[in-house]
């Protein structure tokens, strides 16, 4: 059974900063891409950052390029997101998600496995 555990969200003012973990277990880790999305209150769910099986492909999102980055470490089945200059519209539901296949994809439906969600607020 595949499970994926975030942590590290909270609360922080606006122009912080926070990283995010994603631990993995039930499946081999490194043969699959991994991607972070999040949903606001109210809002559908959207992409934020996926990074290919080996690491060296990333992936990201228009509205959180070059303030975040995406990572992973193989050996300890673990993705990582470090959120940086965090704006009030980052506030949301932050989702690891395990893809079908290798490829740094984008699209929430190219990803079978989901964690339960870690809460990111910026406050103004």
């Amino acid at each position: 059974q595949v499970q994926l555990v975030e942590s590290g969200g909270g609360l922080v003012q606006a122009g912080g900063s926070l990283r995010l973990s994603c631990a993995a277990s039930g499946r081999t880790f490194s043969s699959y891409a991994m991607g972070w999305f999040r949903q606001a209150p109210g809002k559908e769910r959207e992409f934020v950052a996926s990074i290919h099986w080996s690491g060296g492909t990333t992936n990201y999102a228009d509205s959180v390029k070059g303030r975040f980055t995406i990572s992973r470490d193989n050996a300890k089945n673990t993705v990582y997101l470090q959120m940086n200059s965090l704006k009030p519209e980052d506030t949301a539901v932050y989702y690891c998600a395990t893809a079908r296949e290798g490829w740094a994809v984008t699209q929430s439906g190219e990803y079978d496995y989901w964690g339960q969600g870690t809460q990111v607020t910026v406050s103004s």
